[in-house]
């Protein structure tokens, strides 16, 4: 650091499970050492602060937390460095008789944070360095690029991946129909528009079956956007008979700290939460991540994978159940991603996110390899709508015929790996997934995409594959 470079601001960007903590607190011994002056670090949680304490006492710097106990600093020549929450340290610096002397070097925790720039008037002189997994900010209307003059990016999530510093994600992705969320003031998706969508039954039946597929057993974070998911998906996987709790953030003290220790010593823990564990939460046993909602912040998007992230004992890998497009619409979590640029033109960034519909449009539904098995004595399970709706307006039929081939086929197969009408008529449980992939397809190819239309369709192939089979046994 050059001598008029006393007060710049620097961002640092990290992806989450990268070090940062260890590598700030390098810098802070080194910057001590040489510069003779004092630094301050902030967080925006309580469990931040002592975590980087803890990693600074490690590193030999003599540091203090001012917490809401703390009103004066008596003491404050007896300390390097000094570890504070945001609102308590902007608290304690409007009152006129606190001061904090000397102060140097200001390090800013999870810096994509707004709440943050109150307290850059008090530290005008300083050197500021802001740390973040995601240099784009939570606010559309304050850009990061207003209060840091340069971008420093550190190693990417493929790089940390291969030299063993990161576990390597194994994503499922699953198709949900999102076009009925609304998109609240603040750009992300409203909590009411997700409840409706992911407490219904069908939502409800989706992530069990998908926990179940890929991974029942492991210990297991789920993800929700609204209180009311998270203690709907505790119920389903409680009367499904699984080890499961609920955290969000009415939880008190004490009962935050008992979940958290329970999921910790808990092998086949399942803990539904919203969003309260996506910073400052490091629990390295996590073997799955549930996303159990959509979302269009990319900050949020890294946080709750990388929460699964870190490597543990020989585990090398872990898994991500996707329920809401969000891979789709960001792209793969381990995959480059160009912050430079995001940073100079977070607009151009936020303009560009894929739509819903667009995603749904492009989707293709892969049978998962379970239900496969049941149909093991069909020679194809393939059946292409849009192929089919092309051939029907070639030979100018009515474009209900595809419907009509759709229902023939699923009928084939039922029946070709059944031994009796009640056996075919339990594999259609099976195919629902797929039916509402093709009647989609179909709305598509016909250019009606009302709910109304969707549901009657989907009641009427039910009830007409069901009939297919008489008389055929």
């Amino acid at each position: 650091m050059t001598e008029e470079a006393d007060d710049f601001n620097l961002l640092y960007q990290l992806p989450t499970g990268g070090g940062k903590t260890v590598i700030f607190s390098e810098i802070v011994r080194k910057y001590i050492e040489t510069h003779k002056k004092k630094v301050v670090i902030l967080t925006h949680r309580i469990e931040l602060c002592k975590q980087t304490s803890n990693v600074l006492s490690g590193f030999n710097v003599k540091n203090k937390v001012i917490n809401s106990k703390v009103k004066t600093l008596p003491d404050q020549d007896d300390f390097e460095c000094f570890v504070a929450m945001v609102e308590t340290l902007n608290n304690r610096l409007s009152d006129k008789d606190f001061e904090l002397k000397n102060v140097g070097l200001v390090i800013i925790d999870e810096a994509h944070y707004n709440s943050f720039r109150k307290l850059f008037k008090f530290f005008e002189h300083c050197f500021i360095l802001g740390v973040t997994a995601t240099p784009l900010s939570s606010n559309i209307k304050l850009p990061m690029k207003d209060n840091y003059k340069k971008l420093i990016v550190g190693d990417d999530i493929s790089t940390l991946i291969k030299n063993g510093f990161l576990a390597n994600a194994e994503v499922y992705n699953y198709d949900v129909g999102l076009t009925t969320l609304k998109i609240g003031i603040n750009g992300d998706y409203t909590v009411k528009s997700s409840e409706a969508l992911y407490t219904n039954s069908t939502m409800q039946t989706k992530l069990l079956g998908a926990y179940e597929e890929t991974s029942k057993g492991k210990k297991t974070l789920i993800f929700n956007n609204g209180i009311y998911t998270s203690k709907e998906v505790f119920y389903t996987f409680q009367k499904a008979g699984y080890n499961v709790r609920h955290l969000d953030n009415t939880a008190n003290k004490q009962e935050r700290k008992d979940i958290l220790k329970w999921f910790k010593n808990t092998p086949d823990a399942v803990l539904s939460s919203v969003s309260i564990l996506t910073t400052g939460f490091d629990e390295p046993s996590v073997e799955s991540i549930i996303l159990n909602r959509a979302t269009r912040s990319l900050t949020l998007y890294f946080q709750m994978i990388g929460r699964g992230s870190r490597i543990y004992k020989e585990r090398k890998s872990f898994q991500v159940i996707d329920l809401g497009n969000n891979v789709v619409r960001f792209g793969p979590w381990s995959q480059p991603v160009d912050w430079q640029h995001i940073f100079r033109y977070p607009d151009l960034y936020l303009d560009n996110i894929v739509d819903d519909e667009a995603i749904e449009r492009d989707f293709v539904y892969e049978m998962p390899e379970k239900i496969k098995l049941k149909f093991n004595t069909s020679k194809s399970l393939d059946f292409d709508v849009k192929a089919e709706y092309k051939d029907v307006l070639n030979s100018n039929k009515k474009s209900f015929t595809v419907i009509e081939r759709s229902i023939a086929q699923h009928s084939q197969i039922c029946i070709e790996n059944s031994e009796d009408v009640f056996d075919a008529r339990e594999l259609i449980k099976d195919l629902q997934d797929e039916i509402a992939y093709r009647i989609k397809q179909y709305c598509y190819c016909i250019m009606n995409s009302t709910q109304n239309y969707k549901d009657w369709l989907f009641e009427e192939y039910n009830r007409r594959l069901r009939i297919s089979f008489n008389g055929k046994f």
